[in-house]
C-alpha cells in the first residue's frame, strides 16, 4: 500500500510512504528508503490503529536519521583513506594499471554498491558499505577499479578480478544483503543500499 504525503496513516512526511504487511514478521517493524519512497514493513496481523502508530513512529525515526546524516560533513580523511586503499588494491591485483582520479564515499547512491565513470576516472562507493567486512568493501572497490580497464561485465572484466581470493564470497555476501533488504528482513549493521531502522519493541 502506497501512502502519499500526509496520507491516511497520518505520517507527516514530505516523501511518499509505502506500508508493507508481512506474515513473516511477528514483533518487529522496520523502515527504509527505497528510491524516494519510505517503506515501512509491519506484521500482517496489525490493526489499523497499530499500523497508524507504528508508521508514524518509524517515519519520524527514519526522517531524523536522514537529517542527522545530511548534517554530517564527509571527512576528507575518509575519502583519502579510500583513495589509498584503491592504490593498494590496484597494485596487488591489477598490476597498478587502474589509477583513479578520485574515490569517494557518497550517501545518495541507493541502487548500487559502487559506481565508476571511466571517462573521468572517478569512483564512488555507497556509504551503506561502511560497517561491512573489509574484504567485501575491498571487492566493491576492486570491482570499480576494474571498470577503469574494462567498461563492460564480459569475460575480460571478470578475468581482471580473478586474482581476488574472496571474489565469490563477497559477491554472495552482497547478494544475501540485497535479498534480505528486499524482503524487509534485518541483515545487520550497514545491511544494504537503503537506510534501515529496526525497532524491536513489542508491538
Amino acid at each position: 500500500m502506497t501512502i502519499p504525503p500526509l496520507g491516511s496513516t497520518g505520517a507527516q512526511s514530505s516523501a511518499p510512504v509505502e506500508v508493507r504487511r508481512s506474515a513473516r514478521r511477528k514483533r518487529t517493524v522496520s523502515a527504509n528508503w527505497q528510491g524516494g519512497t519510505m517503506v515501512v514493513s509491519i506484521p500482517a496481523h496489525f490493526s489499523e490503529a497499530q499500523e497508524r502508530h507504528w508508521v508514524e513512529r518509524m517515519v519520524a525515526k527514519l526522517e531524523a536519521k536522514t537529517a542527522r546524516q545530511a548534517r554530517m560533513p564527509r571527512t576528507a580523511s575518509g575519502d583519502d583513506a579510500l583513495m589509498g586503499r584503491a592504490a593498494e588494491l590496484s597494485a596487488a591485483y591489477l598490476g597498478g594499471r587502474a589509477v583513479p582520479v578520485s574515490v569517494k564515499w557518497v550517501s545518495n547512491q541507493n541502487s548500487r554498491w559502487g559506481s565508476c565513470t571511466p571517462s573521468r576516472r572517478t569512483i564512488r562507493l555507497s556509504n551503506q558499505l561502511q560497517g561491512m567486512p573489509a574484504w567485501v568493501v575491498d571487492y566493491v572497490l576492486l570491482h570499480e577499479l576494474a571498470h577503469l580497464l574494462v567498461s563492460s561485465h564480459g569475460p575480460a572484466f571478470w578475468a581482471e578480478l580473478a586474482g581476488y581470493p574472496q571474489l565469490e564470497q563477497a559477491k554472495a555476501f552482497l547478494n544475501g544483503v540485497t535479498f534480505a533488504t528486499s524482503r524487509g528482513l534485518a541483515a545487520g549493521p550497514g545491511d544494504g543500499m537503503e537506510d534501515d531502522l529496526e525497532d524491536d519493541d513489542e508491538a
